[in-house]
């Protein structure tokens, strides 16, 4: 069984190793973002104990065709649904708030028993949260993925999400 902190750790290295791709091609320059740490008990350059200063925005920002792109990267393991609670109050409000700048925002989500990968637009995101406040499904259904979710295939890179990108918000494919 994997840990609850590292339920996604293969799919965030997948993510990684492609925006070192990305990069290395001239594509893109995308960055995963680390959470501040304080460190409170070290011995030379070790750390030994530390706690999470603040909540981190989001795992992913960086530019894209002179845009701005934020994203969340979420991966569930065994169900075929995605519980919407698992993007947190703050990284939604972080993607709301760069959306509304004109940024590029959504969450790539895998569903690693189907061996599926779905970009959700935060547009997509953000109705489905609002229908939920308002009484409605707190889960999106993979059937919700393939209507309102572009896959993520294989092509220039291993996880080529950004020809998704190309799909949302360019009128031309990768």
């Amino acid at each position: 069984m994997v840990g609850q902190g590292n339920r996604g750790a293969a799919f965030e290295n997948l993510i990684n190793y492609t925006n070192e791709s990305y990069e290395h091609r001239g594509v893109a320059v995308i960055n995963k973002r680390s959470t501040p740490v304080k460190v409170t008990r070290s011995k030379g350059t070790k750390v030994l104990a530390g706690f999470f200063e603040a909540k981190s925005t989001v795992d992913y920002d960086g530019i894209y065709r002179g845009r701005a792109i934020f994203f969340e990267a979420k991966s569930i393991q065994e169900l075929d649904r995605f519980d919407l609670k698992r993007v947190e109050d703050h990284q939604y409000d972080h993607l709301d708030k760069c959306h509304k700048f004109g940024a590029l925002c959504f969450v790539l989500v895998e569903f690693r028993k189907q061996r599926k990968t779905y970009l959700l637009p935060f547009t997509a995101l953000r109705a489905y949260k609002v229908e939920a406040s308002r009484g409605g499904r707190k889960s999106m259904t993979l059937d919700n993925f393939e209507i309102d979710a572009f896959e993520v295939r294989t092509g220039r890179v291993p996880l080529d999400y950004l020809a998704a990108v190309d799909r949302v918000w360019f009128t031309e494919t990768a």
